[in-house]
């Protein structure tokens, strides 16, 4: 396919995994402001924005006590949601992925583009006022679930070609990314000694949607180890990154070599990060650098399949 339209929907797939991502912690992040300690609040806020890469341009408040909470909670959950100029904000990610399929309208079909168009104007008659004076957290659990409607109408009508395999192979490389880059926020809070550690590490599984998974595995007991044994490691774990750099592996596999010079450099990535969870994690006593090179390997992978497939030459 035309390396324009490979890209377009590659990062169609991109985007909206990453609003996808995205709600599900704001959803549990404005669900804990009702119940839980302003301690456990600024844990889950710290976190929320190193994992997306953006500083709030008013900065990361210390809430002292409850008075604060609500306001400053409102005030950054505005910034993570509609905020248009921070490029990580749900708005943007939901606008950019429209836009891609927009252009793509050729290689997705119409139910697709109907699918992502309602989804998105429904979006836009929202803002933080009108949300905030109700249920947040019900706004971005349905947010949540109209992004998914789109990927289960994909599921369900688009062709099987290189443009499903694009589609498909830029939300695994998003998974990935996310997932280590939440992690690593993790690990960096825990490094500081929080007293909310625990707390954190439960929102960290409700994020990944393992609760049940990590219960039936290790119990009700949460540990820190086999929490991110759990999240790295598990491949039949869906938003794992242990699943997702299998199936990035997978769809670079079926996609075949890339038209460049050097045709089989994307998988060789892909394959190396894969080897780094199979063979490197079992015997890596230093879990957060594994997790860190998991994360540049992944990275990699993206800057691989950006020279192979969309920007090559001749």
């Amino acid at each position: 396919m035309l390396a324009r339209n490979a890209q377009g929907i590659y990062w169609l797939g991109r985007y909206l995994e990453r609003a996808d991502l995205l709600c599900r912690m704001m959803g549990l992040q404005v669900g804990a402001l009702v119940d839980r300690p302003v301690a456990e609040i600024n844990f889950s806020w710290r976190r929320l924005f190193a994992s997306i890469g953006h500083t709030p341009s008013g900065g990361l408040f210390d809430f002292d006590n409850d008075d604060f909470t609500q306001a400053d909670s409102f005030t950054l959950a505005g910034e993570a949601t509609f905020e248009q100029r921070n490029p990580s904000s749900l708005a943007a990610c939901i606008r950019m992925g429209r836009e891609n399929a927009r252009q793509m309208r050729n290689c997705i079909t119409a139910e697709m583009w109907t699918s992502l168009n309602l989804s998105y104007l429904k979006f836009c008659e929202s803002d933080i006022v009108s949300i905030w004076r109700h249920s947040p957290e019900a706004f971005f659990d349905e947010t949540a679930r109209d992004l998914r409607s789109f990927f289960g109408v994909a599921n369900a009508t688009m062709y099987r070609d290189e443009a499903w395999l694009f589609l498909l192979l830029g939300g695994a490389v998003e998974r990935a990314q996310g997932a280590c880059s939440l992690l690593l926020a993790q690990a960096a809070e825990e490094a500081k000694g929080e007293a909310a550690l625990e707390y954190g590490l439960e929102s960290l599984l409700a994020v990944f949607e393992a609760q049940e998974t990590y219960r039936r595995r290790f119990g009700f007991e949460v540990a820190a180890d086999k929490v991110r044994e759990l999240l790295v490691t598990d491949r039949l774990l869906p938003n794992s990154i242990g699943s997702s750099c299998d199936a990035t592996y997978e769809y670079l596999s079926r996609i075949g070599p890339a038209p460049n010079q050097d045709p089989g450099k994307p998988l060789r990535a892909a394959g190396r990060t894969c080897s780094l969870i199979r063979h490197d994690w079992p015997d890596e006593r230093d879990r957060r650098k594994l997790i860190e090179k998991i994360c540049d390997g992944s990275m990699l992978v993206h800057t691989f399949v950006d020279k192979g497939f969309f920007q090559y030459s001749g």
